[in-house]
């Protein structure tokens, strides 16, 4: 009977953590419970810089991923896989954009126009490809071709004798002429160099106020255009009229205004090349300068850093059936890269923590012996936490850092396009006799969420226990989906 009371047990807790499951994942994505979206494929006559999983893109927004790419005909075949909230029509075009100068490259789709709309496995045009290193070569070479005629046409018009004689006037008519250029320049140098430096300090520092004499000046000519016009329409004579007065009055005050205007000029630009003020220091100070600088690239590379971050976050239930009890996890991954992220998880273990404590009686008792040891472990429920670096290099994801509040390794093998994995955890180290050794295997059935069923305490006979679970995993992308549900506030 009781092993009838535990089968129902189980069975009853899959159903219900299916269920939830699903109903968690049909809020989260429009598409989970009906599909992955779907792919359609281009071909490219280079497919450099361009990598499986890579983000697709349009207008700088991730709709997909890169699915497959392979050798078709001699072109490369891209297989991308587009969410199924995005609608690519007849016209929608596939392109390659260069994300940096070491090569690297991302690929970007125009949602186009008119019908029919794209399917699943429909191919797509592609946008003019970027000019490759050949292009640039061959054009190089017709430069030279063009080089060599011009040489040619030349050596023909100065290597005949007449052609000597007038190119020799030429250049020492040229060299006179420069001769007495430079030595206007020579006598000159201080003045000039005078003049130009008032020229830059005065475009520089005293912007606006030139805008506004301009101002005054276009109002003035307006003025004298129109009392002009009004005088000439009395006899053409221009007397002593009250219009002619007040025009007279603010030409006054538009002098006086560009008098003190200059004044306030010259005296900022003597400021700035004294080096006077922050202005002044900045352009003096090159050590100033250079922190500056040092900072914006410091600032820009950290918001480009954010800018790529990817977060992936993983809400998972596991129920241990020799135990009796359930274990519940909850993960962040914040991703840089495609093939290194840090892992953070929160766990409630219901055999979270073990102590392991060690006796030694002496006694008298002729029924016990005089010496002897015991060895008490107590296991408790606690809330445990790992912080790990991951590292993946082809199939292989190498894991290491905290592992539930002790130090740890892993090993994952992602198979099947990733939706296969086996996942090996070896952590524990002097928390118990043996470290804890855990493997299990993972199935994304559906899409983002995942079967997993696997074995803990491999090393430990007495506390091994198996374990069957549910896991759901989405990224930002589908977090944009909740955002419209949650206050005004938190949206923004």
């Amino acid at each position: 009977m009781a092993k009838v009371t535990q089968a129902a047990k189980i069975g009853l807790f899959v159903v219900i953590t299916a269920g939830a499951g699903y109903i968690v994942f049909r809020t989260i994505s429009p598409g989970l419970g009906g599909g992955k979206g779907y792919t359609v494929h281009a071909y490219l006559k280079d497919a450099t810089g361009i990598a499986k999983h890579s983000r697709v893109t349009i207008a700088g927004i991730p709709i997909g991923s890169v699915d497959d790419i392979r050798l078709e005909n001699g072109a490369a075949r891209i297989d991308v896989r587009v969410n199924a909230n995005v609608k690519l029509h007849d016209s929608a075009r596939l392109g390659v954009k260069s994300t940096s100068l070491l090569g690297e490259n991302m690929v970007v789709l125009t949602e186009g126009v008119g019908e029919p709309d794209k399917r699943d496995g429909d191919e797509i045009l592609t946008m003019p490809e970027a000019r490759s290193i050949d292009d640039l070569k061959e054009t190089v070479g017709r430069i030279a071709d063009l080089v060599e005629k011009v040489a040619q046409q030349l050596a023909l018009a100065v290597g005949s004798e007449e052609g000597g004689r007038n190119m020799k006037a030429t250049l020492e008519n040229l060299a006179q002429a420069t001769e007495a250029i430079n030595l206007t320049v020579r006598e000159n140098r201080a003045i000039i160099k005078d003049a130009l430096e008032n020229v830059d300090r005065i475009s520089q520092t005293g912007a606006p106020e030139i805008q506004k004499i301009l101002i005054n000046v276009r109002t003035i000519t307006d003025d004298m255009r129109a009392l002009l016009a009004a005088q000439g329409g009395q006899g053409g004579k221009l007397g002593e009229s009250g219009e002619l007065r007040s025009t007279a009055e603010r030409l006054n005050r538009a002098s006086k205004s560009l008098e003190s205007a200059l004044d306030h000029i010259d005296s900022v630009a003597g400021r700035i090349d004294r080096g006077e003020g922050t202005v002044g220091r900045l352009t003096k100070d090159e050590a100033l300068i250079n922190d500056v600088q040092g900072v914006a690239e410091g600032v820009n590379e950290y918001v480009e850093g954010i800018r790529r971050l990817q977060t992936v976050v993983g809400l998972r239930t596991d129920y241990n059936f020799l135990a009796n009890t359930i274990k519940s996890y909850v993960e962040l991954r914040l991703q840089p890269r495609e093939d290194k992220y840090y892992v953070v998880e929160l766990i409630n273990d219901p055999r979270g923590r073990t102590s392991i404590t060690q006796t030694d009686v002496d006694t008298t008792n002729p029924n016990d012996p005089a010496h002897y040891r015991t060895v008490t472990t107590t296991t408790t429920d606690a809330f445990r936490f790992s912080l790990q670096f991951a590292r993946r290099i082809g199939p292989f994801t190498g894991r290491f850092g905290i592992k539930e509040s002790t130090g740890g390794v892993g090993l994952d093998t992602h198979l099947l396009s990733n939706r296969f994995e086996v996942v090996q955890d070896l952590f524990g180290f002097g928390e118990e006799i043996r470290p804890r050794y855990r493997v299990w295997i993972g199935y994304e059935f559906l899409h983002r969420l995942w079967l997993i069923g696997g074995a803990d305490q491999i090393f430990t006979p007495d506390r091994r226990d198996y374990f069957l679970g549910l896991q759901l995993r989405f990224t930002d992308e589908d977090l944009k989906t909740i955002l419209p549900f949650t206050p005004s506030g938190v949206a923004h």
